[in-house]
């Protein structure tokens, strides 16, 4: 089963304009959750976004490769706290994969945006206007 959902799995940047159903929003959110991490210190927080005024600010945070998020029903926001795991990037990009894994599992097209040491413009960092 693993393999066939991985195989399936690809980055979709083009959603259908229907909601997520609550269950399945769910499951994502348990998901991210269940996702292991470094001596078990979750150094993440989720931040599951469905209102479209937010997604498109969120869309714009970075000139090229985030535009899609737009159009999408909904975004995740992966934060950490570099205070809680000197790994919090690895932590992060793991619960980000299970997020995607569980998103393909629901019949749910993802793909992620790439924020960590891009620019939203010349003077701010695409961090700084997501916060």
């Amino acid at each position: 089963m693993f393999l066939s959902l991985i195989e399936k799995r690809r980055s979709i940047r083009k959603y259908q304009d229907k909601p997520i159903e609550e269950e399945k929003i769910q499951l994502l959110m348990e998901a991210a959750l269940r996702a292991p991490s470094s001596m078990g210190n979750n150094p993440w927080e989720f931040i599951f976004v469905t209102e479209r005024k937010v997604l498109e600010k969120l869309s714009a945070a970075k000139p090229h490769g985030a535009a899609f998020l737009k159009n999408a029903a909904l975004g995740v926001v992966v934060c950490a706290d570099p205070n809680k795991s000197t790994v919090w990037i690895e932590d992060c990009s793991i619960a980000s994969i299970f997020l995607q894994l569980a998103a393909e599992s629901a019949g749910l097209g993802s793909c992620w945006i790439q924020i960590r040491e891009r620019m939203y413009d010349d003077n701010l960092a695409s961090e700084a206007y997501i916060s």
